[in-house]
């Protein structure tokens, strides 16, 4: 038995007892309706559809009942209109072919007389128009927008928006309109005019200029916001409408960037804001805020900026966790544009590494590497080494690597930087990167007025602690290369000097190898320093026997790598007229920059430039610490030797520093035949942003990434462009730079155009060369190249001098929705460009 109406039918399925229950009375009411609907009876129809619409937001199938609803619009009764319409809001998408047939009762709805059904007609649209309804009901929704009714403008105006969201191209048709709804009194006609305005801007950046011109008049309207009393049918917590504010200053904030006059025209207006708004509560700390957006984002003057920041410094005293998360993150978006702004709020950031929210934390932690310069690094790091010590260890292999890049950058002096070091060895030895240990041993090889320092305090730690594996590591690799020094001038940095031992040294050497936190790679290397110690004049005759009975354990291993080089070391020790040859002390390896200063949040290290930075795109090759040039390892070596000498070597964008590119391929490639890795410490990855160039696989596609900031080279351009792809309505041409006083190497600028009238979305662009020369890449400016646009990619290829250059180059990308992917040789550039003026 039917139900007669909503009421009824809402009754019985509260009363259901189960789920299947609840089915079966919804199956039967559901028949009903249909059956209903088949009689054509028009009084019922209106029961019915307030019945389905229920059963639908239930989750149940209700879709048959979309026709009934377009019947109820066409009733003349406003009652059976509204539930008609919202029938079709409900049961309708703009993807349902039967949409076509509403488009003609909208159009004579936005035409009734009754500013109610009027009201209806735009509401639907506003919620389901297609791009094909948006077309044909334009004029409409313009026509609308001149009406004297509030109610009716205001409904209108939000219809263009969605009329712009789908079809952009209709943008002009609203522009003339929108100025006008800019001087409406009404809060809600401004409100939905200021969001039409701010969707067109953003949609067109040629509307910018058509209503920069109505700055003046958001400023005023801005103002008597501000300075209007207490108005009841506004007023929110004692702030006059707060959410039209907030619309009017993100629509400044799109006006104004860019442009010094419309910029000037808003500085006064923002400084009341920023003063006079009330910040002990929610509502005025959201207008605050969109305020620091509008001033750090338009052409303010220095003075504004420093307010915007100090209010930002102020949210940090906030007890609302939210507030200060919101503060610390768009503090690290504006530490580049006004460092010493923020560094006035360093004590207040710093406070916040001790919250208990550990977003927070990690927001403060951030802020606090790009707070970091010349100035203050010892202050910083200091504060970052107590945070260390009681930090999760989520955090502790981004700390340890950060706080070792800042006192590369900016150590005041090698005792402090090798200091800070050791701290950090001591404190989080199993989180430090294999290619920091490694920077520290450069430094300690080049810094041989504190090797009998930093070996005396790398062994009184080995002493206290074997259990953090970098500190294990470092201490035997310096212990074996400068055993002498310790047994010599003993244990230097102790208020009562001592001596040590070669017995000591080696009992301490033996218990690191037999502890349980030796692994793979701490056993290859205190085999390797007992041997060195074993071939140093000051070990006794006893410990050498030692020494060599203990290889002789370990010659017979299950491990291939340690049975090999004990036996190798056995043989060395037997044969003395090639041992201290063999086994002397190792040269200083070759100084560079590390290359890895990016956390996983894009935050680089540091907040002011620096002589140190590698550059790889500026006048010259990354300096290295010596000031030598840095050599770009190329990860790829080894995988073109095992798959063929002729493999070319990759170059791409990618998201990962070169050294753990090479890790992760000499560790793939180990894997293939179930070797062991060894492992400076086993720990997780976060994902690292690359820094402006780096060296990666063809096989990994890159990442998106905005360009950094070239710096100019002084090169001789050559006008001539050579054609190296043009497919499949794509073509590439190559454009290569030299300069005479840098032979071998070639700027290359790639330029992407589209030649038919579909756009070419995803283009992902790969470049090798032969093994002899090494090439780096920008990401491209867009991956997307629409028809009449010109996109570029900029590459650099160093090779020998008098080499011709070659690429190999692999383009992939959707034409029209359909994949397409190539690869072509490319060796059309003319002979002599590496030296430098080709021929």
């Amino acid at each position: 038995m039917p139900y007669h109406n909503l009421k009824a039918l809402i009754k019985a399925i509260r009363a259901c007892k189960t789920l299947a229950d609840e089915r079966a009375l919804i199956q039967k009411e559901s028949a009903s309706i249909r059956t209903s609907f088949k009689e054509e009876d028009s009084f019922a129809r209106h029961n019915n559809i307030a019945k389905l619409l229920y059963i639908h937001m239930l989750g149940y199938p209700a879709h048959f009942g979309q026709i009934e609803c377009l019947k109820l619009v066409a009733s003349p009764r406003f009652s059976d209109k509204r539930l008609g319409y919202l029938g079709i809001m409900l049961l309708l998408d703009e993807n349902q072919e039967v949409l076509t047939l509403v488009t003609n009762s909208l159009k004579n709805d936005m035409n009734h007389s009754n500013m109610y059904a009027v009201g209806l007609a735009l509401c639907t649209f506003a919620n389901i128009s297609s791009e094909e309804m948006s077309r044909d009901l334009a004029n409409e929704i313009e026509k609308l927008l001149g009406s004297s009714n509030t109610y009716i403008r205001k409904k209108a105006a939000l219809c263009a928006l969605r009329v712009v969201k789908k079809v952009p191209d209709l943008i002009d048709h609203f522009i003339s309109k929108a100025k006008n709804l800019l001087t409406d009194r009404n809060h809600g006609v401004l409100l939905a005019s200021c969001t039409l305005v701010t969707e067109m801007c953003q949609a067109d950046q040629a509307c910018l200029e058509e209503f920069r011109n109505a700055v003046p008049l958001l400023v005023r309207h801005l103002k008597s916001l501000v300075t209007t009393g207490y108005s009841p049918e506004h007023d929110v917590s004692g702030i006059t409408d707060p959410f039209l504010q907030v619309k009017v200053l993100r629509l400044l904030r799109l006006l104004g960037k860019g442009d010094e006059r419309a910029s000037e025209t808003m500085n006064d207006i923002l400084a009341q804001v920023a003063t006079n708004t009330d910040s002990t509560k929610n509502v005025g700390n959201s207008i605050l805020y969109e305020t620091v957006l509008t001033v750090l984002e338009i052409e303010a003057d220095s003075g504004l900026r420093v307010m915007a920041i100090n209010i930002l410094g102020k949210f940090l005293s906030n007890r609302d966790n939210n507030i200060r998360y919101v503060a610390l993150n768009t503090l690290n978006k504006v530490v580049s544009m006004d460092t010493n702004a923020v560094q006035r709020h360093r004590n207040i950031i710093l406070d916040c590494l001790r919250d208990g929210d550990i977003s927070i934390r990690r927001r403060a932690l951030e802020l606090s590497y790009a707070l970091i310069n010349e100035s203050n690094v010892r202050i910083l790091t200091r504060e970052l080494l107590a945070f260390l010590e009681v930090a999760d260890n989520e955090f502790k292999l981004g700390m340890t690597t950060q706080i070792c890049l800042a006192a590369e950058r900016f150590a005041p002096n090698k005792r402090w930087h090798i200091d800070t070091v050791l701290r950090v060895l001591r404190l989080a030895g199993n989180y430090v990167r294999e290619e920091i240990l490694s920077a520290f041993i450069r430094l300690v090889s080049h810094t041989p007025e504190l090797q009998a320092y930093t070996a005396s305090k790398l062994y009184t730690a080995l002493q206290s602690d074997i259990s953090q594996e970098s500190l294990t590591l470092a201490a035997v690799w310096i212990m074996g290369e400068y055993s002498e020094i310790l047994l010599e001038g003993g244990i230097v940095d102790e208020e009562q000097p001592r001596t040590a031992t070669d017995t000591e040294m080696i009992d301490l050497l033996v218990t690191v190898l037999d502890s349980p936190y030796a692994n793979y790679l701490i056993r290859q290397f205190v085999l390797t320093a007992i041997t060195k110690m074993s071939s140093r004049s000051t070990a006794s005759s006893t410990q050498q026997e030692r020494i060599q009975a203990l290889l002789q354990t370990y010659s017979t291993s299950p491990e291939l790598e340690i049975q090999q080089r004990a036996v190798e070391f056995v043989s060395l020790l037997i044969q003395g007229e090639v041992r201290s040859g063999v086994l002397e002390r190792m040269p200083p390896p070759e100084l560079k920059a590390t290359v890895i200063g990016i956390v996983a949040e894009n935050k680089p290290v540091g907040s002011t430039s620096s002589s140190k930075d590698a550059d790889l795109l500026g006048d010259e090759i990354a300096p290295g610490v010596n000031g030598q040039p840095a050599v770009v390892q190329n990860s790829q070596d080894l995988l073109a030797e095992i798959f063929g000498g002729s493999s070319p070597t990759t170059s791409q964008p990618s998201a990962s520093p070169p050294q753990a590119t090479q890790k992760s391929s000499v560790n793939d490639i180990l894997g293939l035949f179930d070797s062991p890795v060894p492992s400076a410490a086993v720990q997780s990855q976060p994902s690292y942003s690359s820094p402006p160039l780096q060296q990666t696989s063809m096989f990994s596609p890159p990442q998106p990434q905005s360009p950094p900031q070239v710096t100019p080279v002084a090169t001789v351009s050559r006008p001539a462009s050579y054609a190296a792809y043009d497919k499949n309505e794509l073509k590439v041409t190559l454009t290569p730079q030299v300069s005479a006083a840098k032979p071998g190497v070639v700027n290359i600028l790639a330029r992407f155009q589209v030649s038919g009238v579909n756009p070419a979305t995803g283009i992902n662009f790969q470049a090798a060369v032969p093994k002899t020369q090494q090439l780096q890449m920008l990401p491209m400016s867009n991956t997307t190249v629409n028809p009449g646009a010109t996109e570029t990619q900029q590459m650099r290829v160093l090779a020998p001098v008098g080499s011709n250059v070659r690429l190999r180059l692999r383009i992939s990308y959707s034409l029209a929705g359909k994949p397409v992917q190539d690869q072509v040789d490319f060796a059309g550039f003319p002979p002599g460009l590496t030296n430098g003026v080709p021929s």
